[in-house]
């Protein structure tokens, strides 16, 4: 089992480069399996969730050729969902946007129910709701179901809540029907917005991108297209946060400040600054971190639930106390009670409710990361804390952040990956 052993306390400086969004490879890898001509898509990012994804789209056969470090060439022209790999759709969360591209190319198939991180009850109500506006019928256990596309359609679809996938199976699904799709309550994130640029490439015709009502007029025959991921705004906030949290000068590079407004004004209010750079933010460290009266996560334009656990280590080191409302998850406080064992102070009210109590010290021990954010936050606590932090299960942060630690190295950090089976 590997590990992260880490020594906090030491004021980091440099570069880090944001890598691609993982939460848009993942969807538009899924959309390359709507055209049978090849798609080259750039910019990916190396981790776990996007080359699960890929194992996923090479089980049913279809071609993969990496053509350099971050670039693949997909061609799904002859796929059959019967031989997809089930134990590496169990593994991730994002398994679920297969269910739009294969409805468009199948009329019968067999999906089984996604996995991913642990954070809370996440339905899939709110996708079979919209698929079967749009003709599909969904039957199942909970564990696998059974789906008939033979009748799909076009239609006038109002989403049930503001659900980034659910968005985006619909995008893709609509992509490929003649005619128009109206999507209301669509999810905005820049991601949702990327995957819109990826299908238009494809042939589909699309409209309000970066609104809540999308209009697509979708085509039977989808080509081929090139396309270049965005970078990870999520990725570039824990940066950001990391270096406000430790009072280091670190210049995020590859980020878009367009995509980061609510995070940067946030930041400031704890006290920080930046230095903004045509794709590069530069963190002027605070003299005193203040706590803000209230902290709470919406949906895009709001502040992404991703950046919470983050925060929740910042508000740990600002003087006062910070009410934390995750408004999405119920899940999401899991990192909580490791940041308590390194000393700090915080209550969880109720499972959207916690208030942090700071400044404390916190101090090095042996914790663990129940999903892909809160591992993200509690590297942050460990590099704030004093003496040595030992994380178990980093796998969950190798499923979004591409080796955290050989980046977090180069600016200073003293983070070391360790396989205990070689002890």
């Amino acid at each position: 089992m590997e590990v992260f052993e880490i020594e906090g306390g030491k004021k980091m400086k440099g570069e880090i480069v944001v890598s691609g969004s993982k939460n848009a490879t993942t969807p538009i890898l899924a959309a390359t399996l709507l055209t049978k001509e090849t798609c080259v898509i750039s910019n990916l990012p190396l981790i776990e969730d996007v080359f699960r994804m890929i194992e996923i789209i090479e089980s049913m056969g279809a071609l993969v050729e990496w053509r350099g470090k971050r670039t693949v060439a997909i061609t799904a022209k002859d796929i059959d969902p019967k031989k997809i790999d089930i134990e590496a759709m169990k593994k991730i969360r994002s398994s679920i946007l297969l269910l739009g591209s294969l409805s468009a190319r199948f009329d019968m198939f067999t999906f089984h129910h996604p996995g991913g991180c642990v954070i809370g009850a996440r339905p899939v109500g709110t996708h079979f709701d919209a698929l079967q506006k749009m003709g599909i019928d969904i039957k199942g256990d909970g564990k696998k179901y059974t789906v008939d596309a033979s009748k799909k359609h076009c239609a006038e679809i109002i989403l049930r809540e503001f659900s980034v996938t659910a968005t985006e199976n619909i995008m893709m699904l609509a992509s490929s029907l003649p005619g128009k799709t109206i999507i209301k309550i669509a999810a905005t994130e820049p991601h949702v917005e990327d995957l819109g640029k990826f299908l238009i490439a494809l042939g589909a015709k699309i409209r309000g991108l970066g609104t809540h009502t999308l209009e697509i007029i979708g085509s039977e025959k989808l080509c081929g297209a090139k396309h270049t991921v965005i970078p990870d705004h999520n990725e570039a906030g824990t940066f950001l946060i990391l270096g406000v949290a430790t009072g280091s000068p670190i210049t995020v590079k590859n980020a878009r400040v367009e995509h980061l407004d609510l995070v940067l004004e946030k930041l400031r209010e704890f006290g920080a600054d930046f230095v903004i750079e045509k794709n590069a933010i530069t963190v002027v460290p605070a003299k005193k971190l203040r706590a803000i009266a209230k902290l709470d996560t919406r949906t895009y334009p709001g502040l992404p639930t991703d950046v919470q656990a983050p925060f929740g280590v910042l508000a740990s080191q600002a003087i006062g106390d910070t009410l934390i409302f995750d408004t999405i998850f119920e899940g999401r406080f899991n990192y909580i009670p490791e940041l308590v064992k390194m000393g700090a102070q915080a209550t969880v009210l109720n499972p959207h409710q916690v208030i942090v109590n700071g400044k404390t010290l916190l101090r090095g021990t042996l914790i663990k990361s129940y999903d892909l954010r809160a591992g993200a936050a509690l590297i942050i606590a460990a590099l704030c804390a004093k003496g040595k932090t030992v994380i178990e299960d980093i796998y969950q942060v190798d499923r979004g952040y591409e080796r955290i630690e050989e980046r977090l190295q180069k600016i200073g950090a003293s983070i070391r990956r360790v396989d205990q089976g070689c002890k």
